[in-house]
């Protein structure tokens, strides 16, 4: 990993991505994108995450967390990319997937590439984190990551797309900042 996308401060808030394997579209169904919020959740009680905010788009994620101190960040990422992986090929085997065997061999294919004795490989590696260190570069971050699925053409308002945290910042009225 570069030396420029590390985590050197886990209670200052860090800009990432979470990317499926060649891109895959795999957030088109509720059950899929339900895996990522009960896990963001557990993380968040269990693993001291904090998510200011969030956007599950059909390929990736983006987030912008911080860990309470105490926590580590990168692990936390690195337990809830392990955690759902599993589940994910678990929801695709079980629900009513109409491309179950496509992206089972998909993400079968990805993980014989790498040799790293697991059946499927869901994620990409790594999640290059950018460190939010001012309110300008927080800012820019926060309206990117509530303004993809406007620009991705999936709603027309950012408050309108349901895998956001648009619509809680809009509640809240409230703006994060830098201390």
């Amino acid at each position: 990993m570069s030396e420029n996308y590390k985590v050197y401060n886990n209670d200052c808030p860090y800009f990432i991505t979470i990317t499926i394997v060649d891109w895959v579209d795999l957030f088109t169904r509720k059950e899929h994108k339900d895996v990522i919020i009960d896990s963001l959740k557990f993380c968040q009680e269990n693993k001291g995450l904090i998510v200011h905010a969030y956007v599950i788009m059909p390929s990736h994620l983006h987030l912008i967390v911080s860990s309470k101190q105490g926590y580590d960040l990168p692990a936390t990422i690195r337990d809830f990319k392990k955690f759902t992986s599993r589940k994910l090929i678990q929801s695709i085997k079980e629900c009513g997937e109409s491309r179950r065997e496509w992206l089972l061999n998909k993400f079968s294919y990805a993980a014989d590439r790498i040799k790293r004795n697991s059946n499927y490989k869901v994620w990409k590696d790594g999640f290059h984190p950018v460190e939010l260190s001012t309110n300008r570069m927080l800012t820019q971050r926060l309206n990117y990551v509530h303004n993809n699925p406007v620009k991705d053409g999936i709603v027309t308002a950012p408050e309108s797309y349901l895998y956001s945290s648009a619509l809680n910042y809009g509640e809240k009225g409230g703006m994060l900042s830098i201390s």
